[in-house]
């Protein structure tokens, strides 16, 4: 796909990268007013974000130096989002696309000005990430004895531990003093903060206290409010239908009656996350909070007709009022779209989906890869039996919930670290490359902290990917059968990367500085003079968000979240050094 120009009329703008958008759709992308967007699966939802995106930066609706936002509930969607942005717009426009989950935006919030929150509420800056398990939550609530004022130890044990933090702990906004007659609930929430607060040598806090800490940080300081309206023109809010109290009275807080337009797409039917604090119903309110428009999309292009008119009814089953959609995908299923098969046992059941895939796979020449086994839950318990009838066939599952270590295995997957190392993997045991090289090189140079238009540093990381892959090549000839080769070819690799590697973007300043001087007679003269600083307005970054893992989990079992927001910058052009671009005319007179 080729990178459009840098601006674009807004009458001349084109859809980027596919072959059109449905007429709602298209509406969304141009509007300049708040909309909700409902639509089912397979819609393009993410896709119009992405399109939005690219009709904003291209055609100056958002003027440098403001930026857009894009807050998702799950990491995979920012980061699809975000990637679908920088295949579509030239690199000095993507760079103004900050695309973060919205537990990142609450954490860097927090991480850069949690230091203005009231005392009451203020972490210690090395705070940790924690879960409120259940067994932690019981032995806490087991310690506390109420003053008489406020209720008894049977009304703390009579609070369910399981819903503790959602009901009482970041149920609602926080107060900056703490609640006169409080309830037991209430007495018992605000001694979990302080205890998690200043009970220790660090404070400890799970995400969702982390997005009331935010809330209360823009509620209470109104210069970040207004800098973070002032730097985003634009905020989208993906999977919406899965946004939780606590990040929706967070966004509101900072966006509402602000000039920052607010786009959010969801679907109701696909909201999978009630169990973890998901809202029973997040449009309504942001209707009505944020003054927003519904625009419904109809088309779907991922499922084929049949499998659609199924979806239908389903659909409709759950919510009357759902509108059918129109399949724009091509009818390529051979035979039925969707069988249901009864099987009298579980061995039968192993064996019949054994001969399925492998019948399919000879009639039609497929891959392994082109099936996937779904189960709702335990799928090391259907392992035990579909991985022998497989086995017999010449199949291998892959069980993607599987855990190594603390990590489940598709999460492992999913990581940047791993990605990255599966990307080099494929270039360098590839004869064609093809656009793995140029994910490689992009990847390499974002480490490096390089440019677009760094030509000659940038033809450098190309030459050693040349390299690399001549020299893999000669030292892992044939596959690796064994873990000692596996390490080896994963040392190489990140030997190749290096650790501590990434650096920020390098800066340019160039000014300018004009006179002239007239003299009037032997004792008169006068000078005019301008004055220009970072003429090209150049972003010289100053500070970048450089926490690349966050810790979480338990003491007995510890885990690791890659940071979104890492390596999103943080600061540009604002100290004496560097600043965004000024220009001063002086008139001077001598005598």
């Amino acid at each position: 796909m080729a990178l459009l120009s840098r601006h674009i009329e807004p009458d001349r703008w084109q859809p980027i990268g596919i072959a059109e958008l449905e007429a709602n759709a298209l509406e969304v992308v141009r509007s300049v007013n708040n909309r909700s967007v409902i639509a089912g699966p397979g819609s393009g939802k993410t896709e119009l974000l992405a399109q939005r995106a690219c009709y904003v930066l291209q055609c100056g609706i958002s003027p440098a130096p403001q930026r857009i936002l894009a807050i998702s509930y799950k990491r995979d969607a920012a980061s699809t989002l975000d990637k679908r942005v920088r295949a579509r717009v030239h690199p000095e426009l993507a760079h103004r696309f900050d695309s973060l989950t919205f537990d990142a935006f609450s954490k860097s919030l927090v991480d850069r000005f949690g230091q203005a929150l009231p005392e009451r509420w203020r972490p210690t800056p090395d705070y940790e990430i924690a879960d409120a398990t259940d067994p932690i939550v019981r032995d806490f609530l087991q310690r506390l004895r109420p003053p008489a004022t406020v209720g008894t130890v049977a009304d703390i044990m009579g609070i369910a531990v399981k819903t503790f933090e959602k009901r009482h702990v970041v149920a609602v906004p926080l107060t900056i003093d703490p609640i006169a007659n409080p309830s037991p609930e209430q007495w018992a929430a605000e001694q979990f903060w302080e205890n998690w607060l200043r009970g220790g040598d660090r404070s400890y806090l799970t995400f969702a206290m982390i997005g009331r800490l935010a809330e209360l940080l823009v509620r209470t300081n109104p210069m970040v409010r207004q800098a973070l309206q002032l730097t985003y023109s634009h905020l989208f809010m993906d999977e919406f239908q899965d946004t939780t109290q606590v990040q929706y009275d967070l966004a509101k807080s900072i966006f509402r009656g602000s000039k920052t337009v607010v786009t959010a797409v969801g679907d109701y039917k696909q909201q999978i996350m009630r169990w973890a604090m998901a809202m029973d119903d997040a449009f309504t309110p942001f209707e009505t909070d944020f003054a927003a428009t519904r625009t419904p999309l109809h088309n779907n292009y991922r499922s084929s007709p049949d499998l659609v008119r199924i979806q239908g009814i389903l659909a409709k089953a759950l919510d009357a009022k759902s509108v059918s959609a129109v399949s724009k995908s091509p009818g390529t299923i051979v035979g039925n779209s969707c069988e249901v098969w009864d099987f009298p046992d579980a061995d039968a059941e192993s064996k019949g989906l054994a001969k399925f895939v492998s019948d399919e796979m000879a009639k039609y020449h497929l891959k392994p890869r082109d099936f996937a086994v779904l189960v709702r839950m335990r799928a090391a318990d259907y392992m035990v039996n579909l991985a022998p009838a497989f086995r017999a066939r010449g199949l291998i599952l892959r069980n993607e919930a599987a855990k190594v270590g603390q990590v489940a295995l598709q999460e492992l997957f999913s990581e940047v670290v791993s990605e990255t190392l599966v990307t080099l993997l494929r270039l360098v045991t590839s004869d064609r490359a093809g656009r793995y090289w140029t994910d490689c090189l992009d990847t390499v140079c974002a480490m490096r902290g390089l440019t677009f238009d760094d030509e000659d540093r940038r033809a450098k990381i190309a030459k050693s990917l040349d390299e690399l892959s001549a020299a893999f090549a000669a030292e892992f000839p044939t596959p690796v059968t064994d873990t000692a080769a596996a390490r080896a070819v994963v040392k190489r690799i990140i030997d190749f990367v290096g650790r501590n590697t990434f650096v920020m973007k390098r800066t340019i300043d160039m000014d300018l500085r004009l006179s002239k001087k007239v003299r009037f007679g032997d004792r008169y003269s006068a000078e005019i003079l301008g004055e220009a600083f970072n003429i090209f307005n150049h972003q010289n970054v100053t500070g970048v968000n450089n926490t690349g893992y966050i810790i979480g989990g338990t003491v007995t079992a510890p885990a690791l979240s890659y940071n979104s927001s890492f390596g999103s910058v943080t600061n540009s052009n604002s100290n004496f050094a560097y600043t965004s671009r000024q220009i001063q005319i002086g008139f001077r007179f001598f005598f």
